[in-house]
């Protein structure tokens, strides 16, 4: 059965096994994760639908300290010692929230508390597995498996909501994370059973350093590129809209469910239906999509059809309006747009892949999400409802379709430049000149 199966996924000789434990890794690292999203939501509107803002400024400076430390810890020890550092931190505070949750201990302060941790702790641990993957992966491996390996990941995030929905009303939310540590130490275990098994296959050292850059190393190369500037806003635009919506989210689905398990629940159906229409689309559309229509069209499709259901949301603001526009919207950006856009970083530097990339992937994303928080909410302070900042969305989302239009076409033309260039000889540039 395992030779059909590596014949199958064109799997090459001593690679079978390392595999299936990146496969079982990554299913249960997002498995716990989606597990722990739908929680947080609801924690969020158990610390204050109003405290909001504060929270997502909160989430910005933790992750400005963070991420130093992180990358400090990465450049200097073991690829081994960070997973088992890393993961077992993080299992050792899902069981305190879990004591202080139980015991009602200052219950608002811990929700908003959980909130930050769980924006932090996801941009660690998916970070950390991909890095896990290149050190005991080569390149040539990478193209051959990672899709392999993702779909893992994608089944993870199906079944994680999955069961929430399930047992969420028989056990409470609070009760699932213990569910979400014991999955935890899973990822951990098959973490160090592929560093293992990879390393002896390839004869590469499963404790391999890597050298780490600071995440503000990226600023300047932002600064002097109009290019990667024009990326920034993109990102800005889309973190501005997600954040009004998460806003809106908030306050509807709290006025409508009293129970914290029923709204619990929902955030968890939200998330099921999300992750399955994104392995549907991921299948079926992204390549298609892109292929047909062009990058510009591509960039530009969910920036319109969130413009849609800001309107819809303003005609009706109502939970299943809210519904339907979030799941699409999600799984939109997963399937098209967050693909598209890294389409964008191919025709940067190699530095600018790494440095630039990190920043506009941290501080300029939840640097929007906190700046769009308080926007909503001095917005909201001045009388506006929630149509009314639903419809105060709908400009914004075609200032960002324009801005996704012309990011595509310069991409387009970078790439029609380094083309140029490469079919250019020597001989041929001297007799142009």
């Amino acid at each position: 059965m395992t030779g059909r199966l590596a014949r199958a996924f064109k799997l090459e000789a001593g690679e079978f096994v390392p595999v299936a434990w990146s496969f079982g890794y990554f299913f249960c690292l997002l498995c716990g994760y989606y597990i722990l999203r739908p929680l947080r939501d609801e924690m969020g509107i158990q610390g204050g639908v109003d405290a909001l803002a504060w929270v997502f400024s909160a989430t910005f400076v933790v992750m400005l300290a963070v991420v130093p430390l992180f990358g400090w810890a990465v450049a200097r020890f073991s690829r081994r010692g960070v997973v088992i550092a890393s993961y077992g931190f993080f299992v050792v505070n899902l069981l305190l929230f879990f004591v202080l949750l139980r015991a009602e201990i200052a219950p608002a302060w811990t929700a908003r508390a959980f909130f930050v941790w769980v924006s932090v702790f996801n941009l660690f641990v998916i970070s950390l597995f991909w890095s896990v993957m290149n050190d005991v992966f080569d390149k040539h491996q990478a193209l051959r498996l990672f899709g392999l390996i993702a779909a893992g990941g994608s089944l993870g995030a199906i079944a994680g909501p999955g069961l929430t929905t399930l047992l969420v009303e028989r056990l409470g939310p609070i009760n699932l994370l213990p569910l979400s540590a014991a999955l935890m130490i899973a990822a951990v275990v098959c973490a160090l059973q592929v560093m293992q098994r990879a390393g002896a296959a390839s004869g590469a050292p499963p404790t391999a350093r890597v050298r780490s850059e600071s995440v503000w190393a990226g600023a300047t190369h932002v600064a002097r590129s109009p290019y990667l500037l024009g990326i920034c806003v993109f990102i800005v635009f889309y973190s501005a809209l997600s954040t009004f919506l998460y806003f809106e989210q908030a306050r509807i689905v709290e006025g409508a469910f009293e129970s914290s398990a029923q709204r619990t629940q929902v955030f968890a159906v939200m998330d099921l239906a999300t992750n399955t229409l994104t392995l549907a689309l991921q299948f079926f559309a992204t390549a298609r999509l892109v292929t047909w229509l062009g990058l510009p069209v591509a960039l530009a499709m969910i920036p319109v059809a969130v413009g849609a259901g800001f309107g819809a949301l303003g005609l009706a603001p109502t939970l299943a309006v809210l519904v339907v526009f979030q799941v699409v919207r999600r799984a939109g950006n997963y399937a098209i747009t967050k693909p598209a856009r890294e389409m964008l970083f191919s025709v940067v530097s190699a530095e600018d892949k790494y440095k630039a990339k990190n920043f506009i992937d941290t501080v300029v994303y939840r640097g929007g999400d906190a700046a769009s928080g308080w926007l909503f909410t001095g917005l909201s302070a001045i009388g506006l409802g929630l149509s009314a900042l639903a419809f105060a969305a709908v400009p914004l989302a075609a200032i960002w379709a324009g801005v996704g239009i012309a990011l595509g076409r310069a991409r387009r033309d970078r790439a029609r430049q380094d083309e140029d260039r490469a079919f250019t000889t020597p001989n041929q540039r001297g007799r142009q000149t």
